[in-house]
């Protein structure tokens, strides 16, 4: 499993985040009270029967026991009434071994989840983004040290925080150089998120509302009036650098953001229902989304409209959080990543960008971190996470394995090693949880790799 700090970062700040940053207009809802979610009958992949050895060495070998055992700690979820619906897969050298999924995907609609459920992805845009940048990369239209400014001009006055004077005024220098495109695809740039932080940059980010700009010129024009948290290249702050890369793939491209990925991306994959927006023709497909009041601890729809993705209540495409998807298409994008940058006969990237994306660009002595002391033995890739030292990490899965997640509690991640991925799709945002956190993303790997081992007084 992972450390509970890593799990705060990629969920605990980010559901405040969503939720908070897009309370435009709250109606009134009546919480819906959930002891126990109603449950449909469950579906899965028949499992794998047990398997000889890999040829290869490192590999894991399953065995049925082992996949009906992370099935029932999946499903266990929805029988205790901790979730309302659950869709998981593992898949190992192109082999579906697991396809799980129970429960609903609305407690409004009762709806069953279904192989074709659309969900919310959130930070999991992230990633498609990444790869979406290093295609340009490989044509040459960047370089990783270039300037952002080279591309984002309008980044060239960016001031940096230096501390606060006595008033309470930010105390502001220039930049001592522009932040790098590495840098920007590695959350180590500089810029801040508004997600969270009472520092003058996430505040100035909340107070202009930069994630509810209109379009990604307008949201680039306020991102460029607000400083940087620290001189690039110094230091780790969770950004709005994933977004900012959307407006430099337009430039670079000559299409629009959604217009890139469909025809660059999404098409030759065959992920035909990943987008910005889910269309109406398919919107009884899409996952209803909860969050928990914090009064109470019920379990509440989530009223707010930035949470419909609908064509009409989406401002910018977000390269950063903006994604819907189905487990279907992000396990094509997944397997694509396992294949080394293939599927399918169709090559995205090459085996040699794939190792480039999952080099860690972390600055020496400086740590990915929220609300907290630094990860020991994580790294930052472009756009990311990777596991560097297990042991220091307190994962069960093996260095060099790549990860993510996404506000309403999405998660996956690669395991070259194993040459495997596991994606784990549910439509909740997890703070103020009276149950405590989830901790799916913790389970799962205990599941597949066995328990992680502490140290003493841990």
């Amino acid at each position: 499993m992972l450390s509970p700090s890593l799990r705060n970062l990629l969920l605990s700040g980010l559901s405040i985040s969503v939720v908070g940053a897009c309370a435009v207009s709250a109606p009134e809802t009546a919480p819906v009270i959930v002891e126990t979610p109603p449950v449909v009958a469950e579906e899965a992949a028949p499992v794998a029967a047990e398997t000889a050895p890999s040829e290869m060495p490192a590999a894991l070998a399953f065995s049925a026991e082992q996949i009906s055992a992370l099935e029932t700690k999946m499903g266990d979820y929805v029988r205790d009434g901790r979730l309302y619906g659950i869709h998981t897969r593992l898949a190992q050298r192109g082999e579906t071994l697991s396809d799980y999924y129970a429960g609903l995907r609305g407690l409004e609609s009762g709806a069953p989840i279904e192989d074709d459920t659309i969900y919310r992805i959130y930070s999991m845009s992230k990633p498609i983004t990444g790869v979406a940048m290093m295609m340009l990369w490989e044509e040459g239209k960047f370089q990783l040290d270039d300037p952002v400014t080279k591309f984002v001009p309008e980044f060239e006055a960016l001031k940096v925080l230096a501390g606060m004077n006595e008033d309470g005024t930010p105390i502001l220098v220039d930049m001592e150089r522009p932040p790098t495109m590495a840098e920007l695809m590695s959350h180590t740039s500089g810029l801040a998120y508004g997600l969270f932080g009472d520092d003058p940059a996430n505040a100035a980010f909340r107070d202009q509302k930069v994630l509810e700009s209109p379009d990604l010129q307008t949201f680039i024009d306020r991102t460029a009036s607000i400083p940087l948290l620290f001189q690039p290249g110094e230091n780790w702050f969770y950004s709005v650098g994933m977004d900012v890369q959307g407006h430099i793939i337009e430039k670079l491209s000559g299409q629009s953001f959604g217009e890139f990925l469909q025809t660059r991306l999404f098409a030759p994959l065959g992920m035909n229902d990943t987008g910005f927006y889910v269309p109406d023709a398919d919107y009884d497909r899409f996952s209803e989304v909860y969050g928990f009041d914090p009064e109470t601890g019920a379990l509440v729809p989530v009223p707010f409209p930035s949470v419909q993705f609908r064509r009409e209540t989406i401002g910018f495409e977000s390269g950063g959080g903006g994604l819907v998807s189905t487990m279907d298409d992000y396990s094509r994008f997944a397997q694509m990543l396992v294949n080394q940058g293939e599927l399918d006969g169709v090559r995205i990237l090459k085996p040699e960008t794939i190792d480039v994306i999952t080099t860690d660009y972390l600055p020496d002595g400086a740590f990915m971190s929220y609300g907290g002391g630094g990860l020991e033995g994580v790294g930052m890739g472009l756009t990311f996470g990777t596991i560097e030292d297990q042991v220091a990490a307190q994962t069960s899965t093996p260095d060099g394995t790549y990860f993510w997640g996404g506000a309403a509690s999405t998660w996956f991640w690669i395991d070259p090693a194993n040459e495997l991925y596991f994606i784990g799709m549910v439509q909740i945002f997890d703070n103020n949880n009276p149950r405590g956190p989830l901790e799916l993303r913790e389970t799962s790997v205990a599941a597949i790799y066995g328990e992680v081992e502490t140290q003493s007084g841990e």
